[in-house]
């Protein structure tokens, strides 16, 4: 096995890294937290969160708080397992170069 086979091509970009990191350690979070927290455009956080739903590693969740839409994240299973394999893989990569 390579030394960058469980390197997660959709975790390479540091938003959907960021996305990522936060919902592992947040049972969920809304648009306006995860874009304030990135500091990014409603868009680019939009693009990229849609990427992970594709990919089944978030799950979005539309409601309405009185007559306001609010759009929360979490992530999933699949994600969960995915991006601790990420993690695992460049932890490793870290580790052989010392």
């Amino acid at each position: 096995m390579g030394l960058i086979d469980n390197i997660n091509k959709l975790f390479d970009h540091r938003i959907r890294l960021g996305i990522m990191s936060i919902l592992i350690v947040n049972e969920s979070v809304d648009f306006n937290r995860l874009k304030e927290l990135l500091e990014i455009t409603d868009g680019n956080l939009a693009s990229h969160t849609k990427t992970l739903e594709k990919a089944n590693y978030i799950l979005v969740e539309k409601s309405f708080i009185g007559r306001k839409p609010n759009t929360k994240y979490s992530i999933t299973k699949s994600g969960k397992v995915a991006f601790q394999k990420h993690i695992e893989a460049l932890e490793n990569l870290i580790r052989k170069q010392n």
